[in-house]
């Protein structure tokens, strides 16, 4: 994929076409925290609720059609997982399976890891989370720069991983960009 057709931008309200053939892939929401969505206004509502009021809820797109989700939550933002609350923010990503392995999230993260710092100029490091299964994320993110850190088990009801979930954590430094 050529990188210059790669871009990340806000989400728009006629994203929801586009949106709604990756949100509505089970494949794609199996390995995140939001659920698939089946209806055009289950996307809409998406767009105008959760995408349009958070400045780093970015869509990936290709040739300015939306292919993908890139997220970053800072702490003051909600409940992220980790504990030091200046110093790091959550990053994560969704893409759309027919782009899988073609090295478009890796190409997202790297566009987006510059301005997160600059952005937000106390933090020393993004984390990322991937399920220990999804082995294709992982690579992703070390493509991308990170390290891993450790890995982190969960309780509760995640979907078809049931109550519990292992996830491993991986980080970026300042410093190492």
């Amino acid at each position: 994929m050529e990188s210059s057709r790669i871009s990340l931008r806000p989400f728009r309200l006629t994203d929801v076409d586009d949106i709604l053939l990756w949100v509505g892939d089970d494949r794609v929401t199996r390995t995140i925290r939001w659920d698939t969505l089946t209806t055009k206004e289950e996307a809409l509502s998406f767009i105008k609720e959760v995408c349009i009021p958070q400045p780093w809820y970015l869509s990936i797109c290709i040739d300015d059609r939306s292919i993908g989700f890139l997220w970053v939550i800072h702490p003051a933002m909600s409940d992220c997982l980790h504990e030091k609350v200046n110093e790091a923010v959550d990053i994560g990503y969704a893409i759309a399976v027919e782009y899988w392995g073609k090295g478009i999230a890796t190409k997202a993260l790297k566009m987006a890891i510059p301005q997160v710092f600059n952005d937000f100029p106390q933090i020393v490091k993004i984390i990322a989370y991937a399920v220990l299964e999804n082995k294709a994320s992982h690579r992703v993110l070390e493509k991308a720069g990170f390290h891993y850190e450790r890995s982190l088990t969960l309780y509760g009801d995640f979907k078809e991983y049931g109550n519990k979930v292992v996830l491993v954590v991986y980080n970026l430094l300042s410093t190492n960009i």
